[in-house]
């Protein structure tokens, strides 16, 4: 969601600022704003729309000072507009905010009646003005900061900039995350450590509840009860290139290309050279007589996936849920009950809610992420890391297919130690998954022949995504990224419900995108697509070559993908799927990387 940036530095800390809110756009956001401190001074600069608006505007309109803060926001209070624009000033004090403030109004009609007047529609100006309450009131920066966080309900990460404070910043957090980097007589503050890693590789999390008092050289950090507390400090090891397009016109087509040496890189840590699963031994599914799967998002396509696995594989019944409505609904938990919740971020607010949730009501808690330092994978029992780097588009592609392996590595080990997988049967899936990233090379390589498919796709206004078996969740997923980045309303369906009131919509003008391997439910697959095409409906079908000669006569289109086995079958059709909604998009000339009310990550209910 919206991104902070905080340098408490030794040079003039605008462009500072500006290059790290660069590398926060891939969170969403709708306007930006810088704060700084100049002997004592405190100035502000901010716009509405990308950050070129904001540099085109400190070219015109400089702002000088070696202490400072910036802002990307994403609108949540009120439109995006200069006044809402962060960050906010009251007086002495300037703020940037990610959350929510839930009692602002409460805390708003208070200082109305104390005579404090806001100038925006945010409940983060609520912040700011509480703090300048205080500070009229005699307190110390410090003491006030800490005073307004002493008031504040709801999920915030923050970072307090002081008039006539060159050398002080207060941080805090609670729901939303925040991280505190240390240079060579440099602070730094950031809400992901993609935006700190060109500044320093040391970098301190706040844990929740967490208010840090910062100057250039002390870091004070104190718990949610204020104790002083020691927080580790850990250090990143950032790749650069894995930040940057490297050619690629968007992000997007990058992350999609690299899934063949993602997915072979967590293979390598996962599996051993020998054969045999590399899991950690406190993966055991001994005694376990239920799964719960949460996660929100392609996330939850990921589960969605993986209960199939689980069930067959392994004979373990497993449900899965939405992490915005799991813990509202009161789940029935038990003490033979694992529970494993799924996020790119690590950071997901509803499943990390949801993980805070199942603490000491289930037998084990496991985090599948891609940041081995995100709250999600601190605060569960054992993290899982699916090792797929920095992914920078907002639509999940790379992360999606590693979610994917790990979970399916997850699914062998407890087929096995359920006694449901035999050595031979085990050593098959094991080969198969090896095999993926040369079949997902192959799939890449149709990269022109879905290109074209997709041209075709892209007038459309709406589109269906039909599957069975694990290709539901994968129609699901497709309809999903098309909708999420080219803006055509789209719908996946498991096949079998086209009956059920879908078919409704079946003309000549809705296309339908068809994934059917040629496995055990093709046949039935076919039935149903011999329903779409009998009404008119543009059927394009993503098949293998077996299931291209059993049944695309008819058809629109043809997708043709190499044939695999039924395991590895959900990723690599996951390829097509990303393929047909990035060329789509690219057609139609949307924000690929950045799509329209989108953020990367979901910090706030």
């Amino acid at each position: 969601m919206c991104g902070i940036v905080g340098v408490l530095g030794r040079h003039e800390v605008a462009p500072v600022i500006l290059e790290a809110l660069r590398r926060l756009e891939y969170r969403g956001y709708d306007s930006a704003g810088i704060a700084a401190v100049n002997a004592g001074r405190l100035d502000r600069r901010h716009a509405v729309g990308k950050l070129v608006n904001l540099s085109d505007l400190l070219v015109h309109d400089p702002l000088v000072g070696r202490a400072g803060i910036g802002h990307t926001r994403w609108a949540t209070h009120g439109a995006a507009t200069v006044a809402n624009a962060h960050p906010h000033r009251a007086g002495p004090v300037a703020v940037v905010h990610n959350g929510i403030i839930e009692n602002y109004r409460a805390l708003r009609g208070e200082l109305h009646a104390a005579g404090y007047e806001q100038e925006s529609e945010t409940d983060t100006e609520t912040v700011v003005q509480l703090t300048r309450r205080h500070l009229d009131a005699g307190m110390s920066p410090v003491d006030a900061a800490f005073a307004t966080l002493d008031r504040l309900e709801g999920a915030f990460a923050l970072a307090f900039l002081f008039e006539g404070e060159d050398d002080l910043m207060v941080a805090a957090r609670k729901g939303s995350p925040l991280a505190v980097g240390h240079g060579d007589g440099e602070i730094f503050v950031g809400s992901d450590a993609i935006a700190l890693a060109p500044l320093t590789d040391r970098i301190t999390y706040l844990e929740e509840g967490d208010r840090a008092v910062l100057t250039r050289g002390s870091v004070e950090i104190r718990d949610a009860d204020g104790r002083l507390v020691n927080r580790a400090v850990a250090r990143i090891e950032m790749d650069q290139a894995r930040v940057e397009k490297a050619g690629y016109k968007h992000f997007m087509a990058k992350e999609i290309a690299e899934q063949p040496r993602v997915l072979a890189g967590a293979l390598e840590h996962y599996l051993a050279p020998e054969g045999g699963l590399l899991l950690p031994e406190a993966l055991d599914f001994d005694g376990v007589d239920r799964l719960v799967l949460v996660a929100c998002g392609t996330a939850h396509y990921a589960c969605h996936v993986a209960k199939y696995w689980f069930e067959q594989l392994a004979g373990l019944p497993c449900e899965i849920d939405i992490a915005s409505e799991f813990r509202y609904r009161a789940p029935p938990l038990s003490d033979r009950t694992l529970a494993v919740f799924v996020s790119q971020s690590g950071e997901t607010a509803d499943t990390l809610a949801a993980l805070r949730h199942v603490e000491g009501q289930v037998r084990q808690s496991v985090a599948v992420v891609n940041v081995p330092t995100s709250s999600i994978a601190r605060e569960a029992g054992l993290a899982l890391p699916i090792h797929a780097g920095a992914e920078i588009g907002v639509a999940s592609t790379k992360a999606f297919t590693a979610q994917l392996l790990v979970l399916a590595l997850m699914a062998l080990r407890a087929g096995a130690q359920r006694g449901r997988l035999d050595a031979g049967r085990m050593e098959e899936h094991l080969a198969a998954l090896r095999s993926l990233p040369g079949l997902m090379n192959a799939t890449l390589a149709l990269d022109g022949e879905i290109a074209a498919a997709a041209g075709e796709l892209a007038p459309a206004t709406d589109v269906l995504f039909l599957g069975r078996g694990p290709m539901y969740p994968l129609a699901l997923e497709g309809a999903l990224k098309l909708k999420e980045i080219s803006y055509i309303h789209a719908e996946g369906y498991a096949a079998g419900e086209l009956k059920h009131g879908p078919i409704a919509l079946i003309d000549t003008h809705v296309p339908v995108v068809v994934l059917a391997p040629h496995d055990a439910l093709f046949a039935k697959t076919l039935s149903n697509m011999q329903e779409v095409m009998a009404r008119g409906g543009k059927v394009l079908l993503v098949t293998d070559g077996a299931g291209l000669n059993a049944g695309a006569d008819g058809t629109w289109r043809q997708i043709t993908l190499p044939e695999v086995p039924d395991l590895i079958a959900p990723l690599i059709y996951a390829v097509p799927a990303q393929l047909l909604a990035y060329h789509a998009a690219v057609a139609k000339g949307t924000d690929v990387d950045q799509p329209r009310n989108l953020a990367k990550s979901v910090t706030v209910e």
